[in-house]
């Protein structure tokens, strides 16, 4: 079964974070990676660039209304996923307890919905 792994964390806080801490940081979510992609369960994972990159696009009406930014204010912000394939929700909170996000921000873990039977 799919599941995303979902990090949200102070995105200002890791912007202005000291080189020690982004270091230590970094090398955290390298170990992390290099575990779950040893465990053959990773389909993926990628950082997020931060929200002042973001686009929010919306139709209304028929309309498309394109915004510059994030849509919400709120102390966190997704900041990245992984992307894992397991057994079930234990196995998927497992992985999420380990994630180094999970000391510093929250993670979401959410079932994958299989879209391919509608394509």
């Amino acid at each position: 079964m799919q599941f995303a792994i979902l990090i949200y964390a102070n995105e200002e806080a890791m912007l202005n974070a000291d080189p020690a801490t982004t270091s230590e940081t970094l090398a955290a979510y390298g170990a992390y990676t290099q575990a779950i992609k040893a465990s053959g369960v990773m389909l993926g994972s990628n950082r997020l660039r931060p929200t002042a990159s973001a686009t929010t696009v919306r139709v209304a009406d028929g309309k498309t209304q394109v915004l510059n930014g994030p849509f919400a204010e709120t102390k966190e912000q997704l900041a990245g996923y992984y992307l894992i394939d397991v057994a079930d929700i234990d196995a998927a909170l497992s992985w999420a307890a380990r994630c180094p996000g999970a000391s510093r921000g929250t993670i979401e873990v959410r079932p994958v919905w299989d879209m391919t039977q509608y394509g």
